[in-house]
């Protein structure tokens, strides 16, 4: 029995012509812009330099993640790294608008530029945005340029979420995405959200090279595989996973205060993760190493992106990825009921 992934295993993006390669493991932004929590600019550089160390060649940011200090510090690694040996993808959709000290938008980040944040999917927002970042990251261009949020967790409701899809289609956002990319500034124009859903219903509107989804397919949650993911394969567009862990319960196992989808896991979820350890005490493999391969068996999905705090949570989730896991798990797995009976699964 041998590993089957490595975290710098280099991928296209997606099957068609000229796509970006991507490492099989990324490393996200949003904790070095200090959520929840401050994190020191040495910790945060050393995180860096672990991802880039252990083979780690994706790195994502957005704007928001810490109003722009996420961003900044990618530039400073990215300085030491090369920009040419690096996948790098950022987003559009919030504006940071300069303010006074009353009108801080509350953000889940700490120690963090004062900015005001304006949702924006127009074409003025989408330029403006995009300039801003190529400031803040020191580049003049993207593998990914991701539209960040359009979905209803993020914007609060399904009208806002409507609205705010309308204002990328019908005032220009999209048309300027796509003429970024002809212009070579951006390799591919993705989409980046916390549901499967409308990412779906973008695909089925337009052509999009990619999708980050965060926490919608797991070891935990397979309902994409009815519909979604088979259109990504047909449609040729490549799924970045984001979040495999579901906020933590798939890292942690079934402990008191374990966090599922950003809140206290339910007891029907507490009871179904203590039934998939078991099964992985079984084949003794841990829990967390079943949960962050398990969604790259599907074709679609081409990076999986864990949480990463730290060097050492960097080096912890690398070495994960590529232990060994017996294929009897998966099949265990399977004829207990606790994974979707057409999910594919590492082989």
């Amino acid at each position: 029995m041998s590993a089957i992934y490595k975290a710098g295993d280099m991928v296209p993006l997606t099957p068609r012509d000229g796509a970006p390669m991507v490492s099989r493991m990324g490393f996200g932004g949003a904790p070095l812009g200090n959520l929840y929590k401050r994190i020191d600019e040495a910790d945060a550089q050393a995180a860096l330099d672990a991802a880039y160390a252990g083979g780690i060649r994706y790195f994502d940011t957005a704007p928001q993640y810490g109003l722009g200090r996420s961003e900044y510090r990618f530039a400073d690694a990215l300085g030491r790294f090369g920009r040419e040996n690096v996948s790098l993808s950022t987003k559009i959709g919030r504006l940071l608008l300069d303010c006074g000290p009353d009108e801080v938008t509350p953000e889940a980040f700490v120690d963090v530029p004062r900015k005001r944040i304006v949702f924006d999917y127009s074409r003025d927002g989408v330029m403006r945005s995009w300039e801003a970042s190529k400031h803040r990251l020191r580049v003049e261009k993207v593998e990914i340029l991701y539209i960040h949020d359009l979905c209803v967790f993020s914007q609060g409701s399904q009208e806002a979420s409507d609205a705010a899809t309308a204002q990328l289609f019908d005032e220009g956002g999209y048309d300027a995405l796509q003429e970024l990319k002809a212009a070579g500034e951006i390799g591919a124009v993705g989409v980046g959200v916390n549901e499967w859903e409308i990412c779906e219903r973008l695909l089925r509107r337009a052509d999009f090279d990619a999708f980050l989804l965060a926490g919608r397919y797991t070891l935990l949650e397979q309902e994409a595989l009815n519909s979604f993911l088979p259109l990504c394969v047909e449609k040729g567009a490549g799924i970045i996973l984001g979040g495999p862990y579901n906020s933590g319960i798939l890292a942690t196992g079934p402990m008191e205060g374990a966090h599922y989808n950003y809140a206290p896991a339910p007891q029907h979820i507490l009871d179904k993760v203590t039934k998939m350890q078991a099964v992985c005490k079984a084949h003794d493999t841990p829990l967390i190493a079943a949960a962050l391969q398990f969604v790259l068996g599907h074709p679609a999905v081409r990076s999986v992106i864990p949480g990463g705090v730290s060097a050492a949570e960097v080096e912890t989730n690398v070495a994960l990825l590529s232990r060994a896991i017996p294929a009897a798990l998966w099949s265990d797995l399977r004829s207990e009921g606790l994974i979707h009976p057409d999910a594919p699964v590492p082989a």
